[in-house]
């Protein structure tokens, strides 16, 4: 049995490395999982990987196995893939998913991983930690059939949620981005698509999910009557301006947040945590989510790659890191 691995850490703002570690004997409740895939959580990550994380927040933004503490240095990240090599028999030799940083193998109680299902490629499922964060905002959203409902930011997690809210029958659903090659990636997932200028108004349900505060002004300019915007973006330690003259009080509008780290309200009674995670590891069967994974590096590129992805716009979403 393999004791060594090698992991990904944020070793300073703007920088990070890979360092050596050594891993922990399992016990008989363990499983050692080898890596073969993580996906870069961009927003979240390109935040720590810069620093960005307020102090206040140092507590609540800690990932279930995160190593070190903010600023840094800091093990991070929740999109991990791998095999079962040794734990109990029913696990070994299983693909699995796990909030797990970025690192080549690990030690992790076996209730901890989930078993991906059969018709669930390990390449595709390095999406189940964004897949569950769009499901939470979905539910706290709350579209039901028939709404017009437009979603500013077509990131990963926005894109995710337009997807899961179009499969609810009758519903309209704009994604609306500044870049409009992000047009082609609306298509196959069979929304629509507009630039801030050309989007349509009077939405019934609104969900901001571009991490730009000039976003979240579409967001309300985008609302209809007494509609609410369901808040996805995490703006780290950035402050938000915004216009709430206007029409904010005639139309009555609301802001409202949602943060995967608690079920949404509405299902909090009746659902865990591994009850929302098998939801979205089921969910990631369709194909047409390949669209959101566009690229791919190996482990050892991960500081370039980190840096460069927390640092430009660009046209990525997922950025998929193989092993």
């Amino acid at each position: 049995m393999q004791q060594e691995a090698r992991a990904f850490w944020v070793t300073a703002p703007g920088r990070g490395e890979i360092r050596d570690e050594r891993l922990p004997a399992p016990s008989d409740t363990d499983v050692l999982v080898r890596t073969v895939y993580s996906g870069v959580s961009r927003g979240t990550e390109a935040l720590v990987f810069n620093g960005r994380v307020p102090e206040t927040e140092w507590q609540r933004m800690r990932a279930p196995f995160q190593e070190g503490a903010f600023p840094a240095p800091v093990k991070y990240g929740y999109a991990n893939v791998g095999v079962v090599e040794h734990g109990p028999t029913a696990l070994v030799g299983r693909s699995v998913f796990a909030l797990y940083p970025h690192q080549t193998r690990y030690v992790v109680p076996a209730s901890a991983v989930h078993v991906l299902p059969d018709a669930v490629p390990p390449a595709r499922a390095v999406l189940a930690a964004n897949l569950e964060t769009a499901l939470n905002g979905v539910w706290d959203a709350s579209p039901r059939p028939g709404d017009r409902v437009s979603v500013v930011g077509a990131g990963t997690v926005g894109c995710l949620v337009a997807w899961l809210v179009s499969r609810i029958p009758g519903c309209s659903v704009e994604i609306i981005d500044l870049n409009p090659g992000r047009a082609s990636i609306a298509g196959r997932l069979g929304v629509s698509f507009a630039t801030p200028d050309d989007a349509a108004g009077s939405a019934d349900v609104v969900v901001h999910a571009s991490g730009s505060p000039d976003g979240l002004c579409v967001a309300l300019r985008l609302a209809g009557f007494e509609a609410t915007i369901t808040e996805l973006s995490w703006f780290g330690d950035q402050c938000v301006s915004l216009t709430l003259g206007g029409a904010f009080h005639a139309r009555r509008l609301s802001i409202a947040s949602s943060q995967v780290g608690t079920i949404a309200a509405a299902q909090r009674s009746r659902w865990t945590t591994d009850r929302r995670m098998a939801l979205a590891l089921s969910l990631l069967d369709a194909a047409v989510l390949d669209a959101l994974i566009t690229g791919e590096s190996p482990f050892e590129a991960l500081p370039q790659i980190m840096a460069t992805l927390a640092s430009a716009s660009g046209d990525a979403l997922c950025h998929r890191i193989r092993y």
